[in-house]
């Protein structure tokens, strides 16, 4: 590892623990020319699938897209970040769990919907109000009366 201080090549890890739930490796490092000392954090570079469009377009999956879609849903309501961020890697992971190269948007959806339907109830009915495009308010009653049944 390059000291980002002297830029040597010479560095020694002086510590190891496992962070960010054990998917990362923190490391604490120390340069031996101008002895510096800095963090480094490793984990593992795993492919995400591939997103179907509903028109069939396929693109690369998008966390910050994934992000902003919940954050508007989410937008005003009590949810902590950690909450969210907590919910975001968990679909991060069922995604690489099912080893699949491609997905379709609507189970992506659905995956954010499960999640929503957890973290708040009325962040769950903004985005399956615009994700499942309700035409009138029949179709939206119907999914809160869902909502309260459970």
């Amino acid at each position: 590892m390059r000291c980002p201080f002297c830029a040597a090549q010479d560095t020694r890890v002086l510590d190891s623990r496992l962070a960010n739930e054990g998917d990362q490796v923190r490391r604490r490092r120390e340069c031996n020319v101008c002895k510096e000392r800095f963090t480094t954090f490793e984990m593992a570079e795993l492919t995400m699938p591939r997103v179907i469009k509903r028109d069939g377009i396929r693109e690369p999956f998008d966390e910050k897209k994934l992000r902003s879609g919940m954050l508007k849903a989410l937008e005003k309501r009590p949810v902590e970040s950690d909450a969210i961020e907590a919910s975001l890697a968990k679909i991060k992971k069922e995604l690489i769990a099912k080893g699949e190269r491609e997905i379709a948007a609507q189970e992506l959806g659905e995956m954010v919907m499960k999640e929503l339907s957890v973290l708040d109830h009325v962040a769950f009915v903004r985005f399956a109000s615009v994700y499942r495009s309700f035409q009138d308010v029949s179709e939206f009653t119907e999914m809160i009366a869902h909502l309260q049944n459970k």
